[in-house]
């Protein structure tokens, strides 16, 4: 999914967990971006900190951005 949005002109900017998620997007948004969010899946992390992940994924978002048109 990463290329598609890249090509749609997405730049990946974080992957941070649900506590802070609407502090950042917020953040983002007072300086002029539209804000995407994907979920996360344990192929976006390496091997040992996925191992570390796999039972709070569903705590994860990455933040996509780009210049409001």
């Amino acid at each position: 999914m990463s290329n598609e949005l890249t090509k749609q002109g997405w730049l990946k900017r974080i992957t941070i967990d649900k506590s802070r998620l609407n502090e950042i997007v917020e953040e983002y948004k007072l300086l002029g971006f539209e804000v995407h969010l994907e979920p996360v899946t344990l192929e976006d992390f390496d091997e040992e900190c996925g191992n570390c992940f796999q039972n709070q994924i569903e705590k994860f978002k990455t933040v996509y951005v780009r210049k409001r048109k």
